[in-house]
């Protein structure tokens, strides 16, 4: 992604935002992580949502857990119509966790939950267009579902969609051509089985090693250590202290 977001077409994951049990913590764990800084939270009855920025460019969103949920990084992929992905969704097997709401006068969002167990959300735009600084540090560059049931999963993400897949073993899912996210089988790599299939956010970063180092430092874990992708770069996969899991990569 090097586009401005409202060159992406429906279909595209153009928006990543934290829901944590701790927001104050979440946001300074991010801020000194990542050099963010956070717009002001929205008043209480509108949910507390704050931005986060890189320079002058949003980046992502975080706000406090909905009701039984649990710390996470959640990915919106961009919706020209909530309603209609919505049917879409419960014809193609999905359950709608969260009804198409209007958001002010930001956008609309939904929350899915794919066939195989997976979360996954939709933004239809307003005033909020998404993100508006990809694949730099610190941004949102990929999101990857782990998925115990690919074929399903392929099935599911085609219909609601679009999206087609490349590759064996590790597939990316493409639109019109382009490459916009990846699929991992679960079982091939064998998770354990209390690891439910999940959405996992990647932000590029300078140096993914001492990303790793400093969540640390800053009370987080370490779930992955980095490795090569070969021919690409390096990533981690790690958990904010609040539980909230996500992944840094460097080429």
């Amino acid at each position: 992604m090097a586009d401005t977001p409202t060159t992406y077409p429906p279909g595209t994951p153009i928006w990543v935002d934290l829901s944590t049990s701790d927001v104050d913590a979440g946001r300074h764990f991010y801020e000194e992580l990542f050099g963010w800084t956070s717009d002001e939270p929205a008043p209480p009855e509108y949910g507390g949502y704050a931005m986060f920025r890189q320079g002058d460019k949003l980046v992502a969103g975080s706000g406090p857990l909905m009701e039984g949920g649990h710390p996470a990084w959640n990915t919106y992929v961009r919706s020209s119509d909530a309603v209609a992905t919505a049917q879409t969704v419960r014809d193609a097997g999905g359950e709608v966790v969260v009804e198409p709401m209007q958001v002010m006068d930001a956008g609309t969002m939904a929350v899915f939950k794919d066939p195989t167990g997976a979360y996954i959300s939709i933004w239809q735009d307003g005033t909020h267009k998404g993100a508006e600084l990809f694949n730099e540090p610190v941004s949102l560059s990929w999101s990857e579902l782990g998925t115990r049931d690919v074929e399903a999963a392929k099935r599911f993400y085609d219909t609601v969609f679009g999206w087609t897949t490349k590759g064996e073993g590790y597939l990316e899912w493409q639109l019109d051509g382009r490459s916009i996210g990846g699929c991992n089988d679960m079982n091939a790599m064998g998770m354990p089985e209390q690891v439910p299939p999940h959405w996992l956010v990647y932000f590029t970063v300078n140096n993914c090693d001492q990303t790793a180092d400093r969540v640390k430092e800053l009370g987080g874990t370490v779930n992955m250590p980095a490795r090569d992708i070969p021919g690409m770069g390096r990533f981690t996969v790690v958990a904010d202290p609040q539980g909230a899991v996500f992944a840094a990569f460097s080429s």
